[in-house]
């Protein structure tokens, strides 16, 4: 909340949400489901939110405490025209964020998201008024989609319940006090974990963050001591929205979020062929993977909803990003770390290998992601003297400016907060990563000069 997501704002946006969706729906009442994460002040939030949507004429199916995923399937079950997520992912606890969907239940296009964004500015300068009277308000009702969500996961026809319980699975889960702690637990025990088997870490949704939430190894050191302590065979690591799964193998090691998509198409390839979606900062590990399996891989600018146009686009198998994103078009087109989940433990089970070994047996690479400050120089034409600069190289510049060697790769893109230009690089280790992507930011800065 604070000085940015005050409640003017939030009234703000939620109604020009709400006034998009009656145009584009062509409806006087559409339905809209609202879900939150464990935040502090989501509860609050949520009473806003659902407040001016009823008064532009929606009607609300509060969905109360639920993953991202959860609130997306939500808006597929319910069939309503739309959804709003409250959470601000991975960032701190005392952020939060409207998190806006389709009634697809995926997240905005640019040029809708633009559309509400123009209807906010014309309700805040009060060219229009949005609000209806008193006898056309929304209704409000109340509806849990997560033993849905969590049998649609469980009914996947590569999912096998028995064979999972079978296995005799220890498994520890870091919800990092947010709703993963509750719908995590609840999916292990319908794939058959035992509840004695299911040990849980900040599982209670205070919304107090037991370490930062971005699930990278060095916030999650105890988590990490705990699977190897416990003797666990996997540790399942989520964001406060359990849109991201990381994972630690058994021994207690981390296993870098690039590998997850990497891990999830290596079994699903198993079952049916087709191709995969990622973006352009992703591993290259999904790539050696597929032509193992002699599958494609397409590549899309950064962002959620650029990697589910593509899919749609030429009927991927699979996609996801390489922050730990899964998605599955069978269940719904977003990033899901429940489904994730079951597709690493199935794996697991079918193979019976441990997920170290099947970890080892992937492509190693490092990534490292730098930032390159140009000071006065616009990032865009930085990054077009590079484009030039390697015109003969295998390059992409359809989100900055990508360039693939034989041994590696780096991505340059332009930061949307800060004028710098993020630098990401590649290879097969550390140092080599750190050297190529250093040695492009000296180049960088001598294109900015």
């Amino acid at each position: 909340m604070g000085s940015g997501l005050d409640p003017h704002v939030l009234v703000r946006y939620a109604s020009a949400y709400g006034t998009w969706l009656k145009q584009t729906r062509e409806k006087a009442n559409p339905v809209v489901v609202v879900g939150r994460d464990g935040r502090v002040t989501g509860a609050m939030c949520e009473s806003v939110v659902v407040g001016a949507l009823q008064a532009v004429g929606c009607s609300v199916v509060r969905a109360g405490m639920a993953t991202t995923p959860t609130v997306e399937m939500g808006v597929l079950f319910r069939g309503a025209d739309g959804g709003i997520v409250l959470s601000a992912s991975h960032n701190p606890a005392e952020w939060n964020a409207l998190k806006l969907l389709n009634h697809d239940g995926e997240f905005l296009a640019p040029n809708d998201g633009a559309e509400v964004i123009r209807i906010a500015d014309e309700i805040d300068g009060k060219s229009i008024d949005p609000f209806v009277s008193f006898d056309r308000t929304g209704t409000v009702s109340d509806d849990d989609y997560l033993d849905a969500h969590v049998e649609a996961v469980a009914g996947l026809d590569f999912i096998d319940p028995d064979a999972i319980a079978s296995a005799g699975f220890s498994v520890l889960v870091d919800g990092i006090n947010s709703i993963g702690g509750i719908a995590l637990p609840r999916l292990l025990r319908r794939l058959g974990v035992a509840d004695g088997a299911i040990h849980c870490l900040n599982c209670e949704p205070t919304g107090l963050f037991a370490h930062p939430a971005e699930p990278l190894p060095g916030n999650l050191v105890e988590t990490i001591s705990a699977v190897g302590s416990l003797g666990a065979d996997v540790g399942i690591v989520v964001d406060p929205d359990a849109d991201r799964l990381a994972l630690v193998e058994d021994g207690g090691r981390y296993v870098s979020e690039e590998l997850t998509q990497v891990l999830a198409a290596d079994f699903i390839w198993r079952k049916r062929p087709g191709p995969f979606v990622t973006n352009l900062s992703s591993s290259r590990a999904i790539d050696d993977v597929a032509a193992s399996h002699g599958q494609e891989v397409h590549r899309t600018a950064v962002g959620e909803i650029n990697v589910v146009k593509k899919m749609q686009e030429i009927g991927a198998t699979l996609g996801g990003e390489g922050n730990g994103g899964v998605i599955l078009p069978d269940l719904h087109y977003g990033r899901d770390a429940l489904v994730g989940t079951a597709m690493i433990l199935q794996h697991m089970a079918e193979s019976r290998q441990p997920l170290s070994k099947l970890r080892a047996a992937l492509p190693q690479y490092h990534i490292v992601k730098l930032k390159a400050p140009l000071g006065d120089i616009p990032p865009d034409e930085a990054l077009a003297a590079m484009a030039a600069r390697y015109a003969g190289e295998r390059i992409s510049t359809i989100d900055g400016v990508k360039v693939d060697f034989d041994d590696g790769w780096v991505h340059m893109r332009k930061s949307n907060t800060e004028p710098i230009v993020r630098v990401y690089a590649e290879s097969t280790t550390s140092e080599a990563a750190t050297r190529l992507g250093k040695r492009f930011i000296d180049e960088l800065t001598a294109a900015a000069g």
